[in-house]
Protein backbone atom coordinates (compact mmCIF):
# COMPACT_ATOMS: atom_id res chain seq x y z
CA UNK A 1 0.00 0.00 0.00
CA UNK A 2 1.49 3.37 -0.97
CA UNK A 3 1.32 6.27 1.37
CA UNK A 4 -0.61 8.49 -1.28
CA UNK A 5 -3.58 5.94 -0.52
CA UNK A 6 -3.82 6.28 3.33
CA UNK A 7 -5.95 9.07 3.30
CA UNK A 8 -8.25 7.61 1.12
CA UNK A 9 -8.46 4.66 3.46
CA UNK A 10 -9.04 6.61 6.66
CA UNK A 11 -12.01 8.29 4.75
CA UNK A 12 -13.40 5.21 4.43
CA UNK A 13 -12.65 4.12 7.87
CA UNK A 14 -14.93 7.23 8.96
CA UNK A 15 -17.58 6.90 6.33
CA UNK A 16 -18.22 3.50 7.73
CA UNK A 17 -18.33 3.96 11.44
CA UNK A 18 -19.59 6.90 11.25
CA UNK A 19 -16.72 8.38 13.14
CA UNK A 20 -16.84 12.06 14.29
CA UNK A 21 -20.37 11.97 13.95
CA UNK A 22 -23.25 12.14 17.16
CA UNK A 23 -25.15 8.62 18.03
CA UNK A 24 -29.19 8.85 18.70
CA UNK A 25 -29.22 4.35 19.86
CA UNK A 26 -29.27 5.80 23.32
CA UNK A 27 -32.80 8.27 22.74
CA UNK A 28 -33.81 5.31 20.76
CA UNK A 29 -33.65 2.81 23.40
CA UNK A 30 -34.94 5.39 26.19
CA UNK A 31 -37.79 5.54 23.96
CA UNK A 32 -38.10 1.67 23.78
CA UNK A 33 -37.73 1.15 26.92
CA UNK A 34 -40.36 3.80 28.49
CA UNK A 35 -42.59 2.63 25.28
CA UNK A 36 -42.22 -0.87 27.07
CA UNK A 37 -42.68 0.00 30.94
CA UNK A 38 -46.26 2.01 29.55
CA UNK A 39 -47.46 -1.21 27.78
CA UNK A 40 -46.50 -3.49 30.75
CA UNK A 41 -49.27 -1.27 32.96
CA UNK A 42 -51.88 -1.34 29.70
CA UNK A 43 -54.88 -3.12 30.91
CA UNK A 44 -55.41 -6.98 30.12
CA UNK A 45 -58.39 -8.74 30.53
CA UNK A 46 -57.68 -12.39 31.61
CA UNK A 47 -59.55 -14.90 29.96
CA UNK A 48 -60.29 -18.55 29.59
CA UNK A 49 -59.33 -20.37 26.48
CA UNK A 50 -60.72 -23.39 24.92
CA UNK A 51 -62.11 -25.33 21.68
CA UNK A 52 -65.74 -26.06 21.66
CA UNK A 53 -68.41 -27.83 19.12
CA UNK A 54 -71.70 -26.08 18.30
CA UNK A 55 -74.71 -28.14 19.21
CA UNK A 56 -78.22 -27.30 21.00
CA UNK A 57 -79.30 -27.46 24.38
CA UNK A 58 -82.72 -28.83 23.26
CA UNK A 59 -82.31 -31.85 23.04
CA UNK A 60 -86.14 -32.35 20.94
CA UNK A 61 -83.31 -30.26 18.55
CA UNK A 62 -80.48 -32.39 18.02
CA UNK A 63 -80.06 -35.03 15.05
CA UNK A 64 -81.68 -38.33 15.83
CA UNK A 65 -81.67 -41.62 14.46
CA UNK A 66 -84.85 -42.81 12.98
CA UNK A 67 -85.31 -46.16 13.96
CA UNK A 68 -87.75 -49.20 13.01
CA UNK A 69 -89.63 -49.86 16.15
CA UNK A 70 -90.48 -53.60 14.96
CA UNK A 71 -88.86 -55.81 12.89
CA UNK A 72 -90.05 -56.05 9.11
CA UNK A 73 -88.79 -55.54 5.73
CA UNK A 74 -88.63 -52.56 3.36
CA UNK A 75 -91.46 -52.35 1.20
CA UNK A 76 -91.37 -48.76 -0.27
CA UNK A 77 -88.96 -45.43 0.44
CA UNK A 78 -91.00 -42.03 0.19
CA UNK A 79 -88.08 -39.91 0.82
CA UNK A 80 -84.04 -39.64 -0.34
CA UNK A 81 -80.88 -38.16 1.20
CA UNK A 82 -81.20 -34.48 2.03
CA UNK A 83 -84.75 -34.25 1.64
CA UNK A 84 -86.77 -31.67 3.72
CA UNK A 85 -89.25 -33.47 5.32
CA UNK A 86 -92.35 -31.71 7.93
CA UNK A 87 -93.83 -33.69 10.96
CA UNK A 88 -95.47 -36.43 10.11
CA UNK A 89 -94.53 -37.10 6.25
CA UNK A 90 -93.96 -40.91 5.22
CA UNK A 91 -90.35 -41.77 5.03
CA UNK A 92 -90.64 -45.26 4.50
CA UNK A 93 -93.47 -48.25 4.25
CA UNK A 94 -92.75 -51.70 6.41
CA UNK A 95 -94.02 -54.95 5.79
CA UNK A 96 -94.36 -57.86 8.29
CA UNK A 97 -91.92 -60.57 8.69
CA UNK A 98 -93.08 -62.57 11.62
CA UNK A 99 -95.04 -65.37 11.00
CA UNK A 100 -97.76 -64.12 14.05
CA UNK A 101 -98.28 -61.45 12.17
CA UNK A 102 -98.36 -62.13 8.68
CA UNK A 103 -102.36 -62.88 8.77
CA UNK A 104 -103.63 -59.64 6.52
CA UNK A 105 -107.11 -60.80 8.56
CA UNK A 106 -105.64 -60.60 11.72
CA UNK A 107 -107.45 -57.83 13.76
CA UNK A 108 -110.92 -58.88 12.71
CA UNK A 109 -110.04 -61.88 13.51
CA UNK A 110 -109.24 -61.31 16.91
CA UNK A 111 -112.55 -59.26 16.98
CA UNK A 112 -115.10 -62.42 15.99
CA UNK A 113 -112.77 -63.97 19.03
CA UNK A 114 -113.83 -61.38 21.40
CA UNK A 115 -117.54 -61.34 20.34
CA UNK A 116 -117.43 -65.15 20.73
CA UNK A 117 -116.07 -64.93 24.36
CA UNK A 118 -118.43 -61.93 25.05
CA UNK A 119 -121.67 -63.83 24.02
CA UNK A 120 -119.78 -67.35 26.01
CA UNK A 121 -119.87 -64.52 29.18
CA UNK A 122 -123.25 -63.57 28.40
CA UNK A 123 -124.60 -67.49 28.42
CA UNK A 124 -122.46 -67.95 31.74
CA UNK A 125 -123.78 -64.93 33.41
CA UNK A 126 -127.65 -65.51 32.67
CA UNK A 127 -127.07 -69.16 33.58
CA UNK A 128 -125.60 -68.05 36.97
CA UNK A 129 -128.75 -65.72 37.10
CA UNK A 130 -131.06 -68.76 36.26
CA UNK A 131 -129.49 -70.69 39.44
CA UNK A 132 -130.43 -67.53 41.51
CA UNK A 133 -133.85 -68.00 40.37
CA UNK A 134 -134.21 -71.58 40.97
CA UNK A 135 -132.39 -70.96 44.27
CA UNK A 136 -134.88 -68.78 44.62
CA UNK A 137 -137.95 -70.99 43.53
CA UNK A 138 -136.51 -73.94 45.78
CA UNK A 139 -136.54 -71.73 49.13
CA UNK A 140 -140.37 -71.23 48.20
CA UNK A 141 -141.26 -75.10 47.72
CA UNK A 142 -139.56 -76.11 50.60
CA UNK A 143 -141.15 -72.88 52.37
CA UNK A 144 -144.31 -74.12 51.32
CA UNK A 145 -144.20 -77.58 52.35
CA UNK A 146 -142.95 -77.39 55.72
CA UNK A 147 -145.95 -74.96 56.06
CA UNK A 148 -148.22 -78.09 55.25
CA UNK A 149 -146.42 -80.26 57.57
CA UNK A 150 -146.59 -77.66 60.30
CA UNK A 151 -150.52 -77.69 59.16
CA UNK A 152 -150.78 -81.54 59.54
CA UNK A 153 -148.93 -81.17 62.72
CA UNK A 154 -151.21 -78.97 63.89
CA UNK A 155 -154.02 -81.12 63.29
CA UNK A 156 -152.61 -84.57 64.76
CA UNK A 157 -151.88 -82.58 67.91
CA UNK A 158 -155.33 -81.40 68.46
CA UNK A 159 -156.87 -84.81 67.32
CA UNK A 160 -154.42 -85.95 70.31
CA UNK A 161 -155.89 -83.48 72.46
CA UNK A 162 -159.57 -84.74 71.97
CA UNK A 163 -158.66 -88.87 71.94
CA UNK A 164 -157.18 -87.76 75.76
CA UNK A 165 -159.71 -86.73 76.86
CA UNK A 166 -161.73 -89.56 74.98
CA UNK A 167 -159.76 -91.93 76.58
CA UNK A 168 -159.46 -90.30 79.96
CA UNK A 169 -163.25 -91.03 79.60
CA UNK A 170 -162.80 -94.69 78.40
CA UNK A 171 -160.70 -95.06 81.78
CA UNK A 172 -162.74 -94.06 83.59
CA UNK A 173 -166.09 -95.95 81.88
CA UNK A 174 -163.70 -98.72 82.28
CA UNK A 175 -162.57 -98.32 86.14
CA UNK A 176 -166.20 -98.01 86.89
CA UNK A 177 -166.87 -101.65 85.06
CA UNK A 178 -164.43 -102.79 86.48
CA UNK A 179 -165.64 -101.94 89.84
CA UNK A 180 -168.81 -103.34 89.08
CA UNK A 181 -167.90 -106.41 87.95
CA UNK A 182 -165.61 -107.33 90.99
CA UNK A 183 -168.80 -106.48 93.10
CA UNK A 184 -170.80 -108.92 90.55
CA UNK A 185 -168.55 -111.50 90.99
CA UNK A 186 -168.75 -111.11 95.21
CA UNK A 187 -172.14 -110.95 94.97
CA UNK A 188 -172.30 -114.34 92.99
CA UNK A 189 -170.06 -116.10 94.98
CA UNK A 190 -172.25 -115.24 98.23
CA UNK A 191 -175.50 -115.89 95.94
CA UNK A 192 -177.10 -112.55 95.91
CA UNK A 193 -177.17 -112.59 92.38
CA UNK A 194 -177.64 -114.81 89.44
CA UNK A 195 -174.90 -115.93 86.92
CA UNK A 196 -177.07 -114.35 84.07
CA UNK A 197 -176.36 -110.95 85.97
CA UNK A 198 -172.33 -111.82 86.61
CA UNK A 199 -172.47 -112.12 82.81
CA UNK A 200 -173.88 -109.04 82.07
CA UNK A 201 -171.60 -107.37 83.85
CA UNK A 202 -168.60 -108.76 82.41
CA UNK A 203 -169.83 -108.61 79.42
CA UNK A 204 -170.21 -104.73 79.72
CA UNK A 205 -166.35 -104.90 81.63
CA UNK A 206 -164.96 -106.63 78.42
CA UNK A 207 -166.37 -104.14 76.09
CA UNK A 208 -165.04 -101.18 78.50
CA UNK A 209 -162.04 -102.76 78.40
CA UNK A 210 -162.11 -102.86 74.32
CA UNK A 211 -163.14 -99.47 73.99
CA UNK A 212 -160.14 -98.12 76.35
CA UNK A 213 -157.77 -100.05 74.50
CA UNK A 214 -158.50 -99.31 71.10
CA UNK A 215 -158.96 -95.50 72.10
CA UNK A 216 -154.88 -96.01 73.75
CA UNK A 217 -153.66 -97.62 70.20
CA UNK A 218 -155.45 -94.40 68.15
CA UNK A 219 -153.85 -91.97 70.38
CA UNK A 220 -150.15 -94.09 70.23
CA UNK A 221 -151.10 -94.23 66.31
CA UNK A 222 -151.64 -90.67 66.18
CA UNK A 223 -148.58 -89.71 68.10
CA UNK A 224 -146.64 -91.77 65.35
CA UNK A 225 -148.43 -89.83 63.00
CA UNK A 226 -146.62 -86.49 64.52
CA UNK A 227 -143.31 -88.24 64.60
CA UNK A 228 -143.55 -89.25 61.01
CA UNK A 229 -144.57 -85.58 60.32
CA UNK A 230 -141.59 -84.35 62.27
CA UNK A 231 -139.05 -86.89 60.34
CA UNK A 232 -140.80 -86.01 57.08
CA UNK A 233 -139.74 -81.80 57.78
CA UNK A 234 -136.27 -83.01 58.23
CA UNK A 235 -136.08 -85.16 55.37
CA UNK A 236 -137.26 -81.95 53.48
CA UNK A 237 -134.87 -79.75 55.09
CA UNK A 238 -132.31 -82.60 53.84
CA UNK A 239 -133.49 -82.19 50.36
CA UNK A 240 -133.93 -79.24 49.80
CA UNK A 241 -130.71 -78.08 51.30
CA UNK A 242 -129.23 -80.82 48.30
CA UNK A 243 -130.84 -79.23 45.43
CA UNK A 244 -130.25 -75.30 46.78
CA UNK A 245 -126.51 -76.63 47.15
CA UNK A 246 -126.56 -77.90 44.00
CA UNK A 247 -128.03 -75.38 42.45
CA UNK A 248 -125.28 -72.59 43.99
CA UNK A 249 -122.75 -74.72 43.27
CA UNK A 250 -123.99 -74.10 39.59
CA UNK A 251 -124.20 -70.23 40.32
CA UNK A 252 -120.73 -70.26 41.04
CA UNK A 253 -119.45 -72.41 38.86
CA UNK A 254 -121.37 -70.01 36.50
CA UNK A 255 -119.81 -66.78 37.50
CA UNK A 256 -116.21 -68.49 37.85
CA UNK A 257 -116.54 -69.26 33.94
CA UNK A 258 -117.92 -65.40 33.73
CA UNK A 259 -114.90 -64.44 35.23
CA UNK A 260 -112.28 -65.91 33.54
CA UNK A 261 -113.97 -65.38 30.31
CA UNK A 262 -113.68 -61.68 31.34
CA UNK A 263 -110.12 -62.16 32.10
CA UNK A 264 -109.69 -64.08 28.26
CA UNK A 265 -111.79 -60.52 26.99
CA UNK A 266 -109.66 -58.49 28.41
CA UNK A 267 -106.35 -60.31 27.13
CA UNK A 268 -108.04 -60.74 23.54
CA UNK A 269 -108.92 -57.01 23.75
CA UNK A 270 -105.33 -56.14 24.65
CA UNK A 271 -103.84 -58.56 21.86
CA UNK A 272 -106.56 -56.62 19.61
CA UNK A 273 -104.71 -52.79 20.64
CA UNK A 274 -101.46 -54.28 20.00
CA UNK A 275 -101.87 -55.61 16.87
CA UNK A 276 -103.70 -52.20 15.70
CA UNK A 277 -100.54 -50.31 16.88
CA UNK A 278 -98.14 -52.81 15.54
CA UNK A 279 -100.26 -51.84 11.49
CA UNK A 280 -99.66 -48.12 12.29
CA UNK A 281 -95.97 -49.19 12.87
CA UNK A 282 -95.88 -50.54 8.68
CA UNK A 283 -95.52 -46.66 7.96
CA UNK A 284 -92.67 -44.76 9.37
CA UNK A 285 -93.71 -40.73 9.84
CA UNK A 286 -90.77 -38.08 10.31
CA UNK A 287 -90.99 -37.17 13.90
CA UNK A 288 -90.76 -33.28 13.16
CA UNK A 289 -89.23 -30.98 10.54
CA UNK A 290 -85.99 -31.60 9.07
CA UNK A 291 -83.71 -33.01 6.57
CA UNK A 292 -83.15 -36.66 6.08
CA UNK A 293 -79.39 -37.73 6.04
CA UNK A 294 -76.91 -40.88 6.65
CA UNK A 295 -79.84 -43.78 5.45
CA UNK A 296 -78.25 -46.69 6.65
CA UNK A 297 -80.57 -48.93 4.60
CA UNK A 298 -81.06 -48.84 1.11
CA UNK A 299 -83.05 -50.98 -1.86
CA UNK A 300 -86.92 -53.00 -1.91
CA UNK A 301 -86.53 -56.07 0.43
CA UNK A 302 -84.07 -55.54 3.23
CA UNK A 303 -84.44 -56.91 6.12
CA UNK A 304 -84.75 -54.59 9.53
CA UNK A 305 -84.03 -55.92 13.59
CA UNK A 306 -86.08 -54.43 15.96
CA UNK A 307 -84.57 -50.87 17.45
CA UNK A 308 -81.96 -50.66 14.04
CA UNK A 309 -81.09 -47.50 12.65
CA UNK A 310 -82.41 -46.91 9.31
CA UNK A 311 -81.57 -43.13 8.34
CA UNK A 312 -81.07 -39.81 10.45
CA UNK A 313 -83.32 -36.22 10.95
CA UNK A 314 -81.22 -33.60 11.27
CA UNK A 315 -84.25 -30.34 12.69
CA UNK A 316 -84.89 -27.68 10.89
CA UNK A 317 -85.18 -25.11 13.96
CA UNK A 318 -82.29 -25.04 16.04
CA UNK A 319 -81.79 -23.05 18.17
CA UNK A 320 -77.95 -23.07 18.76
CA UNK A 321 -75.28 -23.36 21.34
CA UNK A 322 -71.74 -24.06 22.39
CA UNK A 323 -70.40 -26.67 24.48
CA UNK A 324 -66.55 -26.30 25.94
CA UNK A 325 -64.61 -28.15 27.88
CA UNK A 326 -62.40 -26.34 30.89
CA UNK A 327 -59.69 -27.57 32.97
CA UNK A 328 -60.55 -28.45 36.87
CA UNK A 329 -58.09 -25.72 37.87
CA UNK A 330 -60.32 -23.17 35.60
CA UNK A 331 -63.83 -24.41 36.73
CA UNK A 332 -64.26 -21.84 39.81
CA UNK A 333 -63.69 -19.15 37.69
CA UNK A 334 -66.88 -19.69 35.51
CA UNK A 335 -70.39 -18.52 36.46
CA UNK A 336 -73.80 -18.37 35.03
CA UNK A 337 -74.06 -15.50 32.80
CA UNK A 338 -70.26 -14.66 32.57
CA UNK A 339 -69.48 -13.68 29.11
CA UNK A 340 -67.76 -15.23 26.13
CA UNK A 341 -66.31 -14.49 22.96
CA UNK A 342 -66.49 -17.10 20.26
CA UNK A 343 -65.18 -17.55 16.88
CA UNK A 344 -66.84 -20.35 14.33
CA UNK A 345 -64.61 -22.58 12.43
CA UNK A 346 -64.57 -21.25 8.79
CA UNK A 347 -65.62 -17.66 9.36
CA UNK A 348 -61.94 -14.88 10.00
CA UNK A 349 -61.07 -13.74 12.72
CA UNK A 350 -58.64 -11.56 14.23
CA UNK A 351 -58.17 -11.91 18.02
CA UNK A 352 -56.23 -9.88 20.63
CA UNK A 353 -57.38 -11.99 23.58
CA UNK A 354 -56.28 -9.60 26.52
CA UNK A 355 -58.43 -6.97 24.39
CA UNK A 356 -61.50 -8.21 23.33
CA UNK A 357 -62.70 -4.89 22.72
CA UNK A 358 -60.10 -4.86 19.76
CA UNK A 359 -60.91 -8.12 17.95
CA UNK A 360 -62.15 -8.76 14.59
CA UNK A 361 -64.73 -11.41 13.57
CA UNK A 362 -65.97 -12.90 16.94
CA UNK A 363 -69.28 -13.02 18.17
CA UNK A 364 -70.69 -12.54 22.17
CA UNK A 365 -72.13 -15.35 23.92
CA UNK A 366 -73.02 -16.10 27.71
CA UNK A 367 -72.41 -18.91 30.11
CA UNK A 368 -76.02 -20.57 30.69
CA UNK A 369 -74.91 -24.14 33.10
CA UNK A 370 -71.92 -26.01 33.80
CA UNK A 371 -71.85 -29.68 35.06
CA UNK A 372 -70.48 -30.58 38.46
CA UNK A 373 -69.31 -33.49 36.98
CA UNK A 374 -65.96 -34.03 35.10
CA UNK A 375 -66.01 -35.54 31.78
CA UNK A 376 -64.14 -38.86 30.21
CA UNK A 377 -61.52 -36.44 28.47
CA UNK A 378 -60.53 -35.14 32.11
CA UNK A 379 -62.18 -31.68 31.59
CA UNK A 380 -65.25 -30.16 32.57
CA UNK A 381 -68.23 -29.58 29.89
CA UNK A 382 -70.02 -25.65 29.67
CA UNK A 383 -72.76 -24.22 27.54
CA UNK A 384 -72.52 -20.75 25.90
CA UNK A 385 -75.42 -19.24 24.70
CA UNK A 386 -76.00 -16.91 21.92
CA UNK A 387 -75.57 -13.02 23.74
CA UNK A 388 -78.71 -11.39 22.89
CA UNK A 389 -77.10 -7.88 23.34
CA UNK A 390 -74.26 -8.70 21.01
CA UNK A 391 -74.17 -9.37 17.24
CA UNK A 392 -76.47 -12.41 15.99
CA UNK A 393 -74.25 -15.57 15.75
CA UNK A 394 -74.08 -16.69 11.59
CA UNK A 395 -77.40 -18.32 10.49
CA UNK A 396 -74.97 -20.67 7.96
CA UNK A 397 -73.53 -22.72 11.42
CA UNK A 398 -74.37 -25.63 11.96
CA UNK A 399 -74.43 -28.64 14.70
CA UNK A 400 -71.01 -30.41 15.04
CA UNK A 401 -69.06 -27.53 13.84
CA UNK A 402 -65.67 -26.38 15.53
CA UNK A 403 -65.49 -23.06 17.56
CA UNK A 404 -63.26 -21.43 19.61
CA UNK A 405 -63.86 -19.60 22.93
CA UNK A 406 -62.68 -17.20 24.92
CA UNK A 407 -64.23 -16.55 28.66
CA UNK A 408 -63.55 -12.82 30.16
CA UNK A 409 -62.37 -13.08 33.59
CA UNK A 410 -61.02 -9.63 35.60
CA UNK A 411 -58.98 -6.97 33.75
CA UNK A 412 -55.59 -6.26 35.04
CA UNK A 413 -52.13 -4.83 33.68
CA UNK A 414 -50.53 -6.65 31.33
CA UNK A 415 -46.97 -7.08 33.38
CA UNK A 416 -49.21 -8.67 35.81
CA UNK A 417 -50.07 -11.04 33.50
CA UNK A 418 -46.17 -12.23 32.35
CA UNK A 419 -45.47 -12.34 35.67
CA UNK A 420 -48.95 -15.09 36.08
CA UNK A 421 -47.62 -16.67 33.55
CA UNK A 422 -44.19 -17.18 34.30
CA UNK A 423 -45.02 -18.53 37.62
CA UNK A 424 -48.09 -21.05 36.10
CA UNK A 425 -50.56 -19.27 38.28
CA UNK A 426 -54.38 -19.16 37.30
CA UNK A 427 -55.68 -16.46 36.60
CA UNK A 428 -57.66 -14.10 39.53
CA UNK A 429 -61.06 -15.56 40.97
CA UNK A 430 -63.58 -12.72 39.91
CA UNK A 431 -66.91 -12.59 40.81
CA UNK A 432 -69.02 -9.46 39.91
CA UNK A 433 -71.08 -8.26 42.43
CA UNK A 434 -74.69 -8.40 42.24
CA UNK A 435 -76.94 -5.02 41.01
CA UNK A 436 -73.86 -4.13 38.38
Amino acid sequence: MNNSDYPIMLQSVHRIYQMGKNSHIRYWFAIIIMSLIVILFLPWTQNIRAKGVITTRMQEQRPQDINSPIPGKILKWWVKEGDFVQKGDTIIQLSEIKEDYLDPELVTRTREQIDAKKNNVRYYREKAITASRQMEALNRIKNLKIEQLNNKKTQLNNRITGEKAELEAAVNEYNLSKDQYERQVKMFEEGLVSQTQLQQRNSAYQIALSKKIIIENKLMQTQQDIINIQIEQQAVEQDYAEKSSKADGDRLQSLGQVMTGEGEIAKLENQLSNYIIRNGMYIILAPQDGQIVQAKKSGIGEILKEGERITMIVPTQTDYAVEMYVRPVDLPLVHIGQKVRLTFDGYPAIIFSGWPENSYGTFGGKIIAYENTISSNGLFRILIVEDRSDKRWPQQIKIGGGTKGIALLKDVPLWYEIWRNINGFPPDYYQKESGK
